[in-house]
């Protein structure tokens, strides 16, 4: 779901349109529905408010005027390569966990009946 100062980019039509950034988010009159402002990256800059529901947020097909649009979550190439390094750790981590087994615990108390 995009938040505030998220990017986004918007298909218009089922094509890629424009990029926008999320600037607020505020619950509209009509519950389940939200007013989302939207600082269109073109030039020049435009403000945009748009009133969608929840689903639309997360990225669901709506229409605007008979126009299909799209909101699509925009993730940066460096947050991608940084989530897929953590992940690569955390599985080196697993496997070196499952071949040097689980660790073992030796009771002292067994220690000393010997």
């Amino acid at each position: 779901m995009a938040t505030v100062h998220d990017l986004v980019l918007i298909h218009v039509e089922n094509k890629p349109g424009f990029y926008a950034r999320v600037e607020e988010i505020t619950p509209d009159v009509k519950p389940g529905w939200w007013q989302v402002k939207l600082l269109v990256l073109t030039f020049p800059m435009q403000v945009f408010t748009w009133i969608l529901d929840e689903f639309q947020i997360e990225g669901a097909d709506f229409t605007m005027g008979g126009t299909p649009l799209r909101l699509d979550p925009v993730i940066s190439p460096v947050e991608l390569e940084r989530e897929e390094k953590e992940a690569a750790e955390k599985e080196q981590e697993a496997k070196a966990r499952q071949e040097h087994g689980a660790p073992k615990v030796i009771s002292l108390q067994d220690r000393r009946k010997k």
